[in-house]
C-alpha cells in the first residue's frame, strides 16, 4: 500500500469514528429514554386477521 491509501484509509476511519459519535450523542439526547408498549392481543390480531388490509395502507376497517 502507498502512502496516500494509508492517509486515506486513516482519514475514512476517522470519518466513521466522528459519526458513530455523532450518532450515539443524538440518540442519547433524544431517544434513550422512549418506549413503545407493545399489547400482544392486538399484535396477534394484525397478523392473524383473515381480511386484506393491503389496499388501506394502514387504515383500519
Amino acid at each position: 500500500m502507498t502512502l496516500p491509501q494509508k492517509n486515506l484509509i486513516k482519514k475514512l476511519a476517522w470519518v466513521l469514528l466522528a459519526k458513530l459519535v455523532v450518532l450515539t450523542v443524538l440518540w442519547w439526547a433524544f431517544f434513550h429514554d422512549q418506549r413503545v408498549a407493545v399489547d400482544a392481543k392486538l399484535v396477534s390480531d394484525q397478523f392473524l386477521s383473515t381480511s386484506s388490509t393491503s389496499g388501506n395502507k394502514g387504515e383500519q376497517p
